[in-house]
């Protein structure tokens, strides 16, 4: 074990090591680093400066891979994923392909000018939405995203529900993001959606389908606040300590594939900030796609893995739901 990273060694302890994928059943996309915020816990240090985009080029390399494939599930993310010239063109190729897309959108971005009418584009397409929303009171929300960043996220879950999101019977799914303000893990998911459907419905008679509770990484301006506010070290023994192999088992860069703006192929989107490209024989770009090495690739790791699987686990779909071993 002596040439193995922490996480590995743990991985070994369950009998998981070295950790493989299990097939591919989402494909995810982040289209770019452009966003209309700057959020204190975001591990991709988007902002409204980042210059780096996909082009349409690389687009049409994802849509080619695709091709060789039954990946069910799209998931496009940024920044604000929005805000790429070519968002519709992207998401409309995916939908002629027959694949179900989802969108991580961080609501405001749909109350700027220029992007009114997006709300609608993907109800048109039944597109899932992910929406990012830190908590259901405005001053917990703002000290993480911004001063306004509430009532424009109000602003935008209203219009919304006003088009048919999250009621019954329109096929439209409208689930919410949960993450931690400080260096904590995420409450129980069953119990805070609980509360946020109550408390969303009774202030502002919001609905939506479900949220997902996800622990901020330790990488990114997450990182940065670890160690300006000295909790960088007790942080990071929280999510060593509570390791749990049941959890590691079931982590999402098993079943996904992160493609970064520049069509670099990565296990998941944290390992895409981190710059740890896919590895151990299998392609890591876009232009060079093998379904066969990619489906059956080796997982690369590090210490930052165990923010997935600390507690109840954590992935882009929420908990993970798993149970400490006894």
């Amino acid at each position: 074990m002596n040439n193995l990273n922490p996480f590995d060694i743990s991985l070994s302890r369950s009998a998981l090591h070295p950790l493989t994928a299990t097939g591919i059943t989402i494909f995810q996309v982040n289209v770019g680093k452009l966003c209309n915020q700057a959020c204190k816990h975001c591990h991709v240090e988007a902002g409204p400066n980042r210059k780096e985009i996909m082009q349409k080029e690389t687009m049409a390399a994802c849509l080619s891979a695709i091709e060789k494939t039954d990946i069910p599930t799209v998931d496009i993310t940024g920044g604000a994923p929005e805000m790429n010239p070519d968002f519709k063109w992207f998401v409309n190729e995916f939908i002629e392909r027959k694949r179900h897309v989802m969108v991580r959108t961080n609501l405001t971005i749909l109350t700027e000018q220029g992007y009114e009418d997006i709300p609608d584009f993907l109800a048109e397409n039944k597109v899932e939405i992910i929406a990012s929303l830190p908590y259901y009171v405005e001053q917990t929300t703002d000290k993480q995203r911004g001063s306004g960043v509430f009532k424009k996220s109000i602003e935008a879950l209203k219009r919304l529900n006003s088009i048919g999101y999250s009621k019954d019977g329109s096929g439209l799914i409208l689930n919410l993001v949960y993450n931690p303000a400080g260096a904590f893990l995420p409450p129980s998911q069953k119990a805070l959606e609980a509360d946020y459907k109550k408390e969303m419905l009774k202030r502002n008679g919001i609905t939506f389908n479900n949220l997902y509770t996800i622990t901020n990484m330790p990488i990114g301006r997450f990182l940065n606040y670890l160690n300006t506010s000295s909790n960088y070290s007790s942080y990071f023994q929280k999510l060593i300590s509570t390791y749990n192999s049941n959890t590691a088992s079931q982590v999402m860069c098993r079943y996904t594939l992160s493609v970064g703006w520049d069509g670099s192929l990565y296990d998941c989107d944290f390992n895409q900030m981190l710059g740890m490209r896919v590895n151990h024989g299998a392609p890591s770009h876009i232009g060079k796609f093998d379904p066969e090495k990619l489906c059956n690739r080796r997982i690369v790791t590090g210490i930052h893995c165990y923010g997935c699987t600390a507690g109840a686990g954590s992935s882009c779909g929420g908990t993970l739901s798993m149970p400490m071993p006894s």
